[in-house]
């Protein structure tokens, strides 16, 4: 894979390693030095272009390796060069190798949950025209060995077949282990962990944090002694005092005192439609037979004393002799 620029000056070695930061490798010595910026940006051009063919290849929609997102991400990037290729001196790009660290759920054998963080073999693309000339192989043999884990270890993400073939043709990986997402592991992968006998996941977060920060156990806390029946006091009625409700005298007596002047100032009028005049508190609702009951203990009136005294008629009691006589006797006088 050919591009404008030096790609033999610009990456010394055969295989470059880039990190998240792109950094040019150093320089060998006896060479002209361009402008930093100049070779980060062909170096970001270099990822692109290789992120494309590798999408192109392997038919996805849009390319999932780029100089953006190996900026956000903490992953690593192989690249191998042709250093016999001598196109006008600039050289050429045989293929890369990006993995990175991820924390994934997966599957074992007894189909129990575990949460790991393996490296991740994320992209891989050798050029068309020069597969099947063992670039492959030294590429991912000079990864493992460079990040030093085995086949077995590394989690796949959505391996295509001609990645599975060469996984099985070179480390003999061929049984994997069903899993619910899109990463594929291979027996053996739970060799180097340790999967305590509970399934529940859970429960192994409380080994793998016991095992990481071991804490001895809380000493007992001594509860104090329970009181016995005989010293619990009676809710008493004293207790109760803010319960109590003062009650209303009965209708005469609660008529509140009308005020001989009126206020200086009275309260304004709203002279809007929707409003209503001000009141005063309704007074409480009074039943009958207390209501007759008031009026029987009220004295009475010094007025109506005085219009029993001046009745022609004569006294209460001869108004009742009277009136207690039949019509027709009445009638007659």
């Amino acid at each position: 894979m050919e591009f404008p620029f030096d790609v033999d000056a610009l990456l010394p070695e055969r295989i470059t390693v880039l990190d998240q930061h792109l950094r040019p490798p150093a320089r060998r010595p006896g060479t002209t030095t361009p402008a930093r910026v100049d070779l980060q940006q062909q170096i970001m051009t270099i990822v692109d272009e290789l992120g494309k063919a590798s999408a192109k290849a392997q038919h996805l929609p849009a390319p999932i390796t780029s100089a953006s997102r190996m900026q956000s991400n903490r992953h690593v990037m192989y690249i191998l060069k042709d250093t016999s290729a001598r196109l006008a001196g600039k050289g050429a790009i045989v293929g890369f190798l990006k993995v990175g660290y991820k924390k994934l759920f997966v599957l074992d054998d007894r189909e129990a949950h575990n949460e790991v963080e393996p490296l991740c073999i994320l992209d891989f693309y050798i050029h068309e025209s020069l597969q099947r000339h063992g670039h492959g192989r030294e590429l991912f043999q000079y990864m493992l060995q460079k990040e030093r884990v085995e086949p077995h270890q590394l989690a796949i993400d959505r391996p295509s077949q001609k990645l599975l073939k060469f996984l099985n043709k070179h480390y003999n990986l061929e049984t994997t282990v069903p899993q619910v997402n899109n990463f594929v592991i291979f027996e053996g992968f739970f060799a180097h962990q340790h999967r305590p006998p509970a399934t529940s996941l859970r429960a192994i977060r409380h080994s793998c944090a016991a095992a990481v920060d071991p804490m001895p156990a809380a000493p007992a806390r001594k509860l104090p002694p329970k009181r016995a029946e005989g010293d619990i006091k009676p809710y008493s009625s004293s207790d109760r005092e803010f319960l109590k409700v003062a009650v209303e005298p009965p209708w005469p007596l609660n008529r509140a005192p009308r005020r001989a002047t009126p206020p200086a100032h009275p309260p304004p009028r709203s002279s809007s439609l929707g409003n209503s005049p001000e009141r005063g508190p309704l007074r409480p609702f009074v039943p009958e037979q207390e209501l007759l009951r008031s009026l029987r203990l009220c004295p009475p009136h010094p007025t109506a004393r005085l219009l029993l005294a001046t009745d022609p008629g004569g006294s209460p009691a001869q108004r009742r002799r009277t009136s207690s006589l039949p019509r027709s006797d009445e009638s007659r006088y």
